[in-house]
C-alpha cells in the first residue's frame, strides 16, 4: 500500500508506543494484536527505529501481513492486519 492508502485506515486499535525503547513496541504489538479481530488492523505508534524490522519480521513470522509504514515527524506508523 502507498502511504496516501495506508494514512485512510481507520485501525482497530492503536498501540502508542512513542518514547519507548526496544523491545518495548513489540512487545506492546503482541499484546495489542490480541485485540484486533481476524481481518482487523493495528496501527504501532513508535520512535524506535528498530521497530521498522522488527514488526514486519514478527508480522510475518506470526502469519500477519504488514501493510506498510508511514514515516511522521519523529515517529512512524506502522500497520499490521491480523491474519488469524
Amino acid at each position: 500500500m502507498n502511504t496516501e492508502e495506508l494514512t485512510k485506515i481507520v485501525a482497530d486499535i492503536e498501540v502508542v508506543a512513542r518514547g519507548v525503547a526496544c523491545p518495548g513496541p513489540l512487545l506492546e504489538a503482541k499484546r495489542g494484536i490480541t485485540a484486533v479481530p481476524v481481518g482487523g488492523v493495528m496501527e504501532v505508534l513508535s520512535s524506535d527505529a528498530s521497530t521498522n524490522n522488527d514488526l514486519p519480521r514478527w508480522a510475518a513470522k506470526m502469519g500477519h501481513e504488514h501493510l506498510g509504514t508511514v514515516t511522521e515527524p519523529g515517529f512512524w506508523r506502522i500497520f499490521i492486519k491480523r491474519a488469524k
